[in-house]
């Protein structure tokens, strides 16, 4: 699938997941519920369990992660600059070719905070 944007692309990703639902109720929904229950907020706040989640996207160099936990770390409240420096860390962590996914994250930043509100 070519992505155009980080908006459109998490959009038909969405799309696609509830294809997949279609085709494996009991384990999308064991992944959702496993989701919800890791993001809630806890001893650690939602935005910093998103923080997290962008830096792993940006090390594990997964476009599609990119696509959610951005969008969600910036509703979850966290700053542009709190997720620039997440992609810093993921950069440190992950070397060479992170820094081309830190170039697709703050490429999903600037998209999403443009993004009209849901």
């Amino acid at each position: 699938m070519k992505k155009s944007t980080y908006p459109e692309y998490r959009k038909e990703l969405s799309r696609l997941a509830g294809k997949l639902r279609g085709e494996i109720p009991a384990t999308m929904n064991g992944f959702n519920q496993m989701n919800k229950e890791a993001m809630a907020d806890g001893e650690l706040a939602r935005k910093h369990k998103e923080l997290i989640a962008v830096g792993i996207a940006v090390a594990a160099r997964c476009e599609g992660c990119l696509a959610f936990h951005v969008r969600h770390a910036l509703h979850a409240g966290a700053s542009r600059a709190e997720i620039v420096e997440a992609i810093g860390v993921a950069v440190m962590m992950g070397g060479g070719p992170a820094v081309m996914y830190a170039c697709e994250a703050l490429q999903a930043l600037d998209e999403f905070e443009n993004e009209p509100t849901d």
